[in-house]
């Protein structure tokens, strides 16, 4: 193994109160008669933009329910860049640790903006060589893990993550994948899992 990719939410972070700060703002403004609740996005963890709009959205046309998740991806940036997450026990001490042995990286289903504004609240940045997300791509996780292999030479990368989605993505790239249990999701198999994030340090 020389690498470990990981992915964001549930595996690295919970953001879950910042996000829900800024989305409600815009469906307050938009007046769509919905206010989410943490249940709401928990069960959205690990989908794209289309995803999203129709598991929250499952009686608006496509073009209404695209438009409101549009607005909320642009504004939950900045929320994240000044209010940030909550980061699970010992995250930048393991990260150090691991930096110094394997080359880090994050894969992510997030927009522009998001990404940015986890490292500019936490500064972890100095401990990830890249990453690679769909707002900037407009790549599946699958393809965005297979951009990141080849961008960076890896002959033996693994993916850390806590969704199917996460699982699906790995098995699509061809590399095992880490079950990161304490998250948001369930998953149907794994090569590996983690019931903290400290546990990576004894099973890398």
């Amino acid at each position: 193994m020389d690498s470990i990719i990981f992915d964001l939410d549930g595996t690295i972070w919970d953001s879950i109160e910042t996000v829900l700060l800024a989305w409600n703002t815009i469906f307050e403004d938009q007046q769509v008669g919905k206010k989410l609740t943490r249940k709401d996005l928990e069960g959205t963890m690990g989908l794209q933009l289309d995803g999203i709009s129709r598991k929250l959205f499952p009686n608006l046309d496509l073009n209404t329910r695209t438009k409101i998740i549009k607005q909320c991806f642009e504004i939950e940036g900045k929320y994240i860049e000044e209010h940030g997450g909550i980061l699970y026990e010992s995250v930048e001490d393991v990260l150090n640790k691991l930096s110094k042995k394997y080359k880090l990286f994050i894969v992510s289903n997030c927009q522009q903006g998001y990404m940015e504004g986890f490292f500019n609240f936490h500064k972890l940045q100095n401990y990830f060589l890249d990453y690679e997300i769909p707002g900037r791509t407009g790549l599946s996780k699958g393809d965005n893990i297979k951009l990141i292999i080849e961008r960076n030479n890896l002959s033996k990368p693994v993916y850390v993550g806590d969704t199917e989605g996460d699982l699906k993505a790995s098995r699509y790239a061809g590399i095992p994948f880490v079950y990161a249990k304490y998250g948001f999701g369930n998953v149907s198999e794994y090569d590996q899992v983690t019931e903290k994030f400290d546990d990576l340090l004894e099973l890398f």
